[in-house]
């Protein structure tokens, strides 16, 4: 009896789901066996199509590593040429090439930027714990539902909002990849009533407020939801208390925030412009996509609960009239309203525009918490060219006078964020 021998195909899944490909390849040909690497090749491909067979799967040129030809020994890397960017210099994700070997992840990013500082290096550590529990929260947010993550714990946190399992989860995650970093001596947690002081022998000279989970009423329906953090340093030499992280945005080290959308992304500054790093999963590194962000002078995009359009103040009454139906003959506004304030912002970040939560007769200060959500994101705005206000001053330097505070919140473009303040003050 002949034994025929298996010949070996080599395919990119793209949609991640092996059973799937391997299904429609062996529906093909029962006696090709599918390897999932990352690369293809024509010649493969070819000896498939030889058969009377068309691959299921695309392919491309790929780049091969040493490690590659080692396995596939009948490939030439020559064969192949290497990539870079047009300007030769290292790249990004964003640039055209297939796979760059020079990517500026955030971890090095942060070195480039604190070596230039002379920085000590701590700063730099702490955002590599932060980054490595955004992995851990983004890993469980995409498998809440298998994991059974979904739905109340049973509890309301110190602001009075229903806690889902992945907010505890998420709280626990940060807290403890922070105090393993030994950077930081006071946390501050919108889980937490009160201030979390680190154990003196894992203590750093960084104060870090944080929104583990921003957004989380969003999650059993899977709408994008975020973390958010602002870095402070301690003042003063006396022992660490929670008076230490009351100081105004202004004094801000470093912000940010992470996206669980389509993809996962963190929005950071350091107070040097802001940039944006996308997660590739292949490799478990935050990758530099998008360098010195700037927000549009004006957008085209409104956004805010206009559920609460009854408790509105006058002036907010009569400035979202006048986006919807402008006088001057301009375009009325869209709006666009997501629940998640870090989808919102991100959106408003992106493409211009104005976000509103401003107070109202049900709640004079607005909901939006000062130290961890409105400080942080007002540092970011900022930083990228927009306005962040409260209604009355400045966001960033409003003093705070507890770890909870709520203040009114109005950010976007500059332009957006002037026009609305000249209705405030019409009604003043």
């Amino acid at each position: 009896m002949r034994v025929r021998t298996p010949r070996i195909c080599v395919g990119l899944s793209l949609s991640g789901n092996k059973s799937l490909n391997s299904g429609l390849c062996n529906s093909l040909c029962s006696a090709h066996i599918l390897v999932f690497v990352t690369l293809s090749c024509h010649r493969c491909t070819a000896q498939c199509t030889q058969r009377g067979h068309t691959s299921p799967l695309p392919t491309f040129p790929p780049r091969l590593s040493t490690r590659s030809s080692a396995l596939l020994p009948h490939l030439n890397p020559a064969e192949f040429p290497q990539t870079r960017s047009s300007s030769g210099s290292p790249g990004t994700m964003s640039d055209s090439s297939t796979f760059d070997t020079n990517v500026v992840t955030v971890t090095r990013f942060v070195m480039e930027q604190g070596r230039k500082a002379k920085g000590t290096g701590e700063l730099t550590t702490l955002l590599n714990s932060l980054c490595t529990a955004v992995k851990a929260i983004s890993s469980a947010v995409r498998k809440a539902g298998i994991a059974h993550l979904y739905g109340i714990a049973g509890s309301t946190n110190v602001t009075g909002d229903q806690v889902k399992k992945l907010d505890i989860l998420s709280n626990d995650l940060v807290i403890n990849m922070i105090k393993s970093s030994f950077t930081s001596c006071v946390l501050v947690s919108e889980e937490n009533d009160k201030a979390i002081i680190v154990e003196p022998d894992r203590r750093g000279k960084y104060i870090v407020c944080f929104d583990p989970l921003d957004g989380s009423s969003n999650i059993d329906c899977l709408v994008s939801i975020g973390t958010i953090f602002a870095i402070y340093k301690k003042t003063s030499d006396d022992e660490p208390c929670e008076k230490d992280a009351l100081q105004p945005g202004r004094n801000l080290v470093a912000a940010g925030y992470a996206l669980y959308g389509s993809a996962t992304m963190i929005v950071l500054s350091t107070g040097q412009g802001v940039n944006c790093f996308m997660l590739d999963p292949a490799i478990g590194e935050f990758i530099l996509v998008e360098r010195d962000v700037k927000i549009k002078k004006r957008g085209k995009i409104y956004s805010l609960n206009e559920g609460y359009a009854k408790y509105f103040d006058p002036a907010v009454t009569e400035y979202l009239q006048n986006k919807k139906f402008p006088q001057d003959g301009s375009e009325p506004y869209g709006s666009r309203y997501i629940g998640s304030m870090v989808a919102d912002v991100h959106r408003t970040l992106m493409y211009g525009g104005i976000f509103l939560y401003p107070g109202n007769l049900k709640s004079p200060k607005g909901k939006l918490r000062l130290l961890y959500e409105c400080n942080p994101i007002a540092f970011i705005i900022e930083q990228a060219g927009g306005l962040a206000t409260s209604g009355t001053q400045r966001i960033l330097d409003v003093q705070p006078e507890s770890l909870h505070q709520r203040v009114p919140f109005v950010v976007g473009s500059p332009d957006d964020v002037n026009e609305y303040l000249s209705f405030v003050k019409k009604f003043s």
